[in-house]
């Protein structure tokens, strides 16, 4: 028994020790970009001491209304990927649809007031990309290894910007010269285009998506008004193979919006290991993977893009 209680005495302080000796997650807030009276901030997660690292640009959702840079649902994946040998820039940017009223909103208000929310999302991601490459030197980072990653309004607003990119549109040229982003990881986001269905004039870089088919928030498949259309996951994806081009997609039968943060507690490991083989090897693999949760039920999936306004409008 005595030796029972010793070894254990020995463990517990051989767990403590590591615990004790283990680098710290240090955080520091730095201000990007002025737009109008706001003072648009970034916070730097990464480990003390480390050196020279590749820079995980995290995009918080919330519906172009609300949401936070520093949530605490995110924080845990921040540590996560601090710890994985990333420096994580959480950001923020201006929420287009903030305080707009529901009761006014009509289809094709909704319509035009997503699609300046969007622009305005993806200038300010664009711009806080533009500060983090002029300093990457002072914070630490590579400015060739930067990976964008957004949740919900924040997949969206970076999936936007990497199609933006591929097409070097006007927007794009915010971005620094020459510069394209080493990857991209969306927790069920989507795609806005105004001229039908979209183009991509360049292969973009790897895209790793999650997305549950009975998303009511953020179209799985595709929605279109006359010419406009919102495109989900499974049509980027759709998109991604005819293009022949390194992607990842997760898609989660049954599964609602509640993907736009799952990932980021219980997909930790197929993350890391998108970054690691497509992004940073450059495998060129396509990848689809079909997830079902046996025993789930069969959810509604035919929403119409009254549903989507409504749901928007509503959360």
């Amino acid at each position: 028994m005595k030796k029972y209680f010793f070894g254990l005495a020995v463990v517990l302080a051989a767990v403590s020790m590591v615990a004790c000796t283990a680098p710290r997650i240090d955080k520091q807030t730095r201000s990007y970009a002025e737009k109008g009276d706001l003072d648009l901030q970034l916070d730097i997660y990464r480990e003390t001491g480390a050196g020279t690292q590749p820079c995980l640009l995290f995009v918080f959702g919330g519906g172009f209304m609300g949401g936070e840079r520093d949530a605490e649902q995110y924080l845990p994946f921040f540590e996560h990927m601090a710890r994985a040998g990333y420096t994580v820039a959480a950001i923020d940017y201006r929420l287009g649809l903030k305080g707009i009223d529901p009761s006014a909103m009509d289809a094709e208000g909704f319509v035009r007031s997503l699609a300046g929310a969007i622009n305005m999302a993806v200038e300010d991601l664009f711009d806080a990309t533009a500060f983090l490459v002029g300093e990457a030197g002072q914070i630490g980072i590579d400015p060739e290894r930067i990976v964008a990653c957004g949740s919900s309004a924040g997949a969206i607003t970076v999936l936007q910007g990497a199609y933006e990119r591929a097409n070097r549109t006007a927007l794009a040229e915010r971005l620094p010269e020459g510069f394209h982003y080493a990857g991209v990881v969306a927790f069920a986001g989507a795609i806005f285009d105004v001229t039908g269905t979209p183009v991509w004039k360049e292969k973009p870089c790897p895209i790793m998506m999650f997305h549950g088919d009975a998303d009511a928030t953020v179209p799985y498949k595709e929605i279109t008004y006359g010419n406009i259309g919102f495109y989900g996951s499974h049509a980027i994806a759709r998109q991604l193979s005819a293009l022949q081009t390194p992607y990842s997609f997760y898609s989660v039968a049954n599964a609602g919006h509640e993907y736009a943060v799952v990932p980021m507690n219980d997909f930790r490991a197929e993350i890391e290991c998108f970054l690691d083989q497509l992004v940073w090897e450059h495998r060129p693999l396509m990848i689809n993977t079909s997830v079902d949760e046996i025993g789930l039920p069969e959810r509604k999936k035919d929403f119409l893009l009254e549903d989507y306004i409504r749901n928007n409008l509503t959360n």
